[in-house]
């Protein structure tokens, strides 16, 4: 699966993370598996720990993401995945329209692994939360850094304000697993 490397939104560089990669590393056999990997991350702010369970406003500091979207549909789901190991679910039935908490058999796994300039952020999403395959996705993330500075991390942006939920964001696309 690709390796996405993620572009800060022009109006609101960073401070010191240099880049971000992201993707899918697996998405087999119960679990969908994300890894986002940061560099120059001394001035990142990670939220403390609060352990496994659904909370709003992730965004507000470091978070990371996940958009999925069916091919031909309007509706679409997003994740919001937090290093406190705090995690989001929504359904849309369309751009910013029909907000609903989405449904989750189990709660995803989050953990982040933090060096002095580096961090490894990895996700688990049970694949029965998920909307069947194939989809357009995007990968994206909130990073605060010292200060309360914030920048917004897409695999591409639209123009004008950064807006994960934009249509132009869903850039990546995983197919269907094939009939055996």
């Amino acid at each position: 699966m690709e390796t996405y490397r993620l572009i800060p939104h022009p109006d609101h560089p960073p401070a010191s993370v240099s880049a971000i990669t992201a993707r899918i590393i697996s998405a087999a056999p119960n679990w969908l598996q994300l890894r986002f990997s940061l560099e120059g991350t001394a001035e990142l702010v990670v939220p403390p720990f609060a352990g496994k369970g659904r909370a709003d406003g992730l965004w507000q500091t470091t978070c990371f993401e996940l958009f999925v979207r069916q091919p031909g549909s309007d509706g679409y789901a997003e994740f919001n995945l937090s290093p406190s190991e705090r995690w989001a679910a929504y359904d849309f039935t369309g751009y910013r329209a029909g907000m609903a908490e989405r449904a989750m058999p189990r709660q995803p796994d989050c953990t982040l692994r933090r060096g002095r300039s580096m961090a490894i952020f990895d996700a688990a999403i049970p694949l029965a939360a998920l909307p069947p395959l194939p989809w357009s996705y995007a990968l994206t993330a909130v990073i605060e850094e010292a200060g309360g500075r914030k920048s917004y991390w897409a695999m591409t942006h639209p123009d004008g304000k950064a807006d994960f939920h934009h249509p132009a964001c869903f850039a990546g696309t995983l197919a269907a697993p094939e009939a055996a």
